[in-house]
């Protein structure tokens, strides 16, 4: 399944909540909670971003950003966010989607497995409502580089795979009917245009007979 078209102006985006960390005050982290959260909504609401929905970590999210289908994921998390990040991971496996890792977790470890994980930007100590479309901004636009990149990759993988395919069955065809090469290729273009057929899955048709026919 091919990524989600990210240009629109009017990003529908969901913020992922992260559970708050063992021996913390719950008074607390619960007013430092509503400190980011109030600061975020202010950013996405002036940025004009549409906030589909905020959600716990917990073990439904996958399911939940699968049923939203947001355009971007934010992660809010004090701590260590590895394991909501897991779920995340899978909830985007079939879909990239460009993800944003607002944290107060500055060790270079978890900064890592982040980026290994796919956040597109990881901002440390740095939720403030001016900051968000900005961080936003950078964040897409190195999504869309990387899937660039991405797509330029299997683009060049899927033609390698066919030339090898088209070079194996010109093969079989210069050997059993001692032709050339470009003798073999005009009978496999002459023959996927008869049969309205692409070029590599007519050479994988041959291809395919002479291995079952031996």
């Amino acid at each position: 399944m091919k990524p989600r078209d990210t240009t629109t102006p009017h990003l529908r985006i969901v913020v992922v909540l992260s559970a708050t960390a063992p021996g913390t005050d719950p008074d607390a982290a619960q007013a430092a909670q509503t400190r980011r959260s109030t600061a975020l909504r202010i950013g996405l609401l002036e940025s004009g971003y549409d906030l589909v929905a905020s959600l716990p970590a917990d073990v439904f999210l996958p399911e939940r950003i699968a049923q939203l289908q947001p355009d971007l994921i934010i992660l809010d998390s004090e701590s260590d966010a590895r394991d909501v990040l897991e779920h995340i991971v899978i909830a985007t496996r079939d879909a990239r989607r460009p993800i944003v890792l607002f944290t107060e977790d500055d060790a270079p470890a978890s900064m890592d497995a982040a980026l290994e994980a796919g956040v597109s930007a990881y901002i440390v100590a740095g939720l403030q409502a001016e900051r968000v479309k900005p961080v936003l901004d950078v964040a897409l636009a190195r999504f869309r580089r990387e899937q660039r990149l991405l797509d330029e990759l299997s683009d060049t993988r899927q033609k390698l795979a066919e030339r090898k395919v088209l070079d194996r069955a010109k093969g079989m065809l210069m050997t059993r009917y001692q032709l050339t090469e470009d003798q073999a290729y005009q009978r496999l273009r002459s023959l996927a245009m008869n049969k309205n057929m692409k070029l590599v899955d007519v050479a994988q048709r041959l291809i395919d007979v002479e291995d079952l026919l031996g």
